[in-house]
């Protein structure tokens, strides 16, 4: 059992108990779910500071086992969404006995929508690379999403339990993303099963685990291993990792010590991608060092943003044609020793009554080419579609 303390620790999935408005968030090391809300951290000064603070103050108000959970958006100037729950529960991951299958209900009703349209998404690419070429930044990414309107409220719970099954090395997460303009009455969930850990923190040792460069997954078993050779000799995408972890190393170095870099990236695969993967371990320099502090140096990596990091910020602002909110953010916990895990929130959509709204994105590199990126937005976003039931034919 995981060294945390524990309100409650139970043989059978804490997503069983899991209703829309609640935290959740499953990873290989542990399981996370919070209810009610003892204290809501607002926006109104530097993140980490609000944070500890609020932890103390739950504490001293008598909490016994203060944690923070929740999202931070993209933009850091949109909504927090970090509560400390009234309860938080922690369990050792749930073993599922099958992966997702076909046995669920799809949704048999419904409309898509394209944001931005897939030709107006290309030539987003293109201008991307236009900036590449003249030197304005090295890597920016850009997503897209696809909108899905039912005409049955859209049940989150259905959709976390197909996504838990279908990503049991990853990061499955739910959290209630409410806000002023949410309608009143309707709940509002960001969830999501993203495969890449932004970092974690347990005790003294830190693991940053980024992923850049990807080849969608092929079911003839030939053609998917080609796959995954072809992206491990990649120029292009070996190039476009480095960029990555490289950023990464520059961010953790002044927060930690006895950093390991691998000099090359390995293979991660996913039901529906091939990825490059580092993973990137170190101690924090001070045990007043959180999981939170060290999220917040890496928020965001090139990763699900660009480099250099302003300039690539600038030209998404300026070539996607919506908020990206809280996708390409994190979301995770942290509690009282800081120590806590936040994953990159990647494959994950927005769903509020019957309406829920799918992102992707695709790093863009010298030597991209417009329709492979189109390609990969569609690959990754094939996990929530299927959670859905409502498959590929819906892009």
């Amino acid at each position: 059992m995981n060294r945390m303390v524990q309100e409650e620790v139970k043989e059978e999935s804490l997503l069983d108990d899991y209703v829309a408005g609640d935290f959740y968030f499953a990873s290989p090391r542990n399981v996370v779910h919070g209810t009610g809300v003892f204290e809501r951290i607002v926006n109104g000064g530097e993140v980490a500071h609000l944070v500890k603070q609020a932890l103390s103050n739950a504490r001293g108000q008598g909490h016994e086992h203060p944690v923070v959970v929740g999202a931070i958006p993209f933009d850091r100037q949109n909504e927090l969404q970090l509560v400390i729950p009234e309860k938080c529960v922690f369990s050792d991951p749930y073993q599922y006995e099958k992966g997702l299958g076909e046995e669920f209900s799809p949704l048999l009703q419904y409309e898509t929508e394209p944001v931005p349209a897939p030709e107006m998404y290309l030539a987003g690419v293109d201008k991307g690379l236009s900036g590449i070429a003249k030197g304005d930044f090295d890597k920016v990414v850009l997503s897209r999403s696809v909108r899905v309107h039912t005409t049955e409220p859209i049940d989150p719970k259905g959709i976390m339990q197909k996504l838990a099954h279908y990503n049991p090395q990853g990061f499955t997460f739910a959290v209630d993303v409410k806000s002023k303009e949410t309608a009143e009455g309707k709940q509002k969930t960001f969830l999501g099963a993203s495969p890449e850990l932004l970092v974690s923190k347990l005790r003294h040792t830190v693991i940053a685990n980024p992923l850049a460069g990807s080849r969608p997954r092929s079911e003839d078993p030939i053609e998917d291993e080609r796959r995954a050779q072809e992206l491990l000799r990649s120029e292009k995408d070996l190039h476009e990792h480095r960029i990555v972890v490289e950023a990464v190393k520059v961010a953790l170095q002044p927060l930690c010590r006895n950093l390991e870099v691998p000099g090359r990236p390995t293979l991660i695969q996913t039901e529906t991608m091939w990825h490059l993967s580092t993973v990137v371990k170190g101690e924090v320099l001070d045990d007043s060092i959180s999981s939170l502090d060290l999220a917040l140096a890496l928020h965001p990596t090139p990763a699900v943003c660009g480099y250099p990091t302003e300039r690539a910020f600038q030209a998404i602002q300026e070539i996607e044609p919506f908020d990206r909110g809280y996708f390409t953010g994190m979301v995770g916990w942290c509690d009282e020793s800081g120590d806590g895990e936040w994953a990159v929130a990647i494959r994950c959509a927005e769903l509020e009554g019957s309406s829920m709204s799918l992102y992707a994105g695709a790093g863009v590199v010298a030597g991209s080419k417009p329709e492979d990126e189109l390609a990969e937005t569609s690959a990754k976003m094939r996990t929530m579609l299927y959670a859905m039931g409502i498959g590929t034919k819906a892009l």
